[in-house]
């Protein structure tokens, strides 16, 4: 891997990282016609996808460290609310900690026990087009969803919203458009899921990319049988990488959270059904 396919390819995960095209698709599909498929790509992904993260709490720091924050307060007095119940005792910063904490479910089961399975089975480009054709449906159905004005996201929804995240492992399947598409059509507010969605999202890339360090610092027999001996990266060509994912990726996150307000969406959905079916026509 050289410096320009580094540039491109970190340009590639954080611009898709956030707007809803499906990074690990494009990264996929990029590696492809890069001619890249046993060249490091393991470890780009994992730097690529560390800068994503770090693009995200730049961005979101305002309302991370809200988060953080307000973790830690006490709780209220046991009879402060007439309600009663520990979830009436806990405040807003830890109630939303929560429900994040419950969106983390679905991808943390998946994450663990089926991540090497789901890559082997379904790492192919005629899924990543497929994927990509059921992300331009699920974008679509956005566009005519009225917007509503509901105050919080619930608990049932942070599962679910969670459910569409660890459906999103697949190769092709956007994990911000499934969020996203999924907590809109849950009945919740545009600005409410913009925000919720890219907050749930930072654990689960981390998680991914230990996940993916394992295969690096001792890969098992089964996973060298399946996988190409990666050819070592120099260091600068990582840097770049990471500095174009951090640089892209900030952009992309404040500018998908203006397009969700906006209800822009319609025109990501005719982005991958057109990607989608060339995947599936060339590859």
């Amino acid at each position: 891997m050289d410096y320009i396919q580094a540039l491109i390819l970190g340009l590639v995960q954080g611009l898709t990282e956030y707007l809803p095209v499906s990074s690990s698709g494009h990264l996929q599909i990029g590696h492809r016609l890069l001619g890249l498929e046993a060249d490091g790509g393991l470890t780009f992904d994992i730097v690529v996808h560390v800068a994503t993260v770090l693009s995200t709490i730049v961005i979101l720091w305002k309302e991370i460290a809200w988060v953080f924050t307000g973790m830690f307060k006490p709780l209220a007095p046991a009879g402060a609310s007439a309600n009663g119940g520990f979830w009436a005792r806990i405040n807003d910063e830890q109630r939303y900690a929560s429900k994040i904490i419950v969106s983390m479910i679905p991808i943390g089961i998946v994450g663990v026990f089926f991540k090497d399975w789901v890559e082997e089975v379904f790492g192919n480009d005629q899924v990543v087009g497929i994927c990509l054709l059921v992300t331009a449906v699920l974008l679509a159905f956005t566009y005519y969803v009225r917007p509503r004005e509901k105050k919080d996201i619930s608990v049932k929804d942070a599962f679910i919203i969670g459910l569409a995240q660890a459906a999103a492992v697949l190769p092709g399947l956007s994990r911000s458009g499934s969020t996203i598409a999924t907590g809109l059509l849950l009945g919740n507010s545009r600005q409410n899921m913009a925000q919720f969605s890219f907050l749930m999202v930072i654990p689960p890339i981390l998680g991914e990319a230990i996940l993916d360090l394992r295969h690096l610092v001792a890969p098992s027999e089964e996973y060298l049988m399946t996988h190409p001996v990666e050819e070592a990266i120099p260091f600068s060509v990582l840097a770049v990488g990471f500095i174009a994912a951090f640089i892209s990726g900030c952009l992309a996150c404040k500018w998908m959270i203006a397009l969700v307000k906006k209800c822009k969406l319609i025109y990501f959905a005719i982005y991958c059904a057109i990607v989608g079916t060339l995947a599936l026509i060339f590859f």
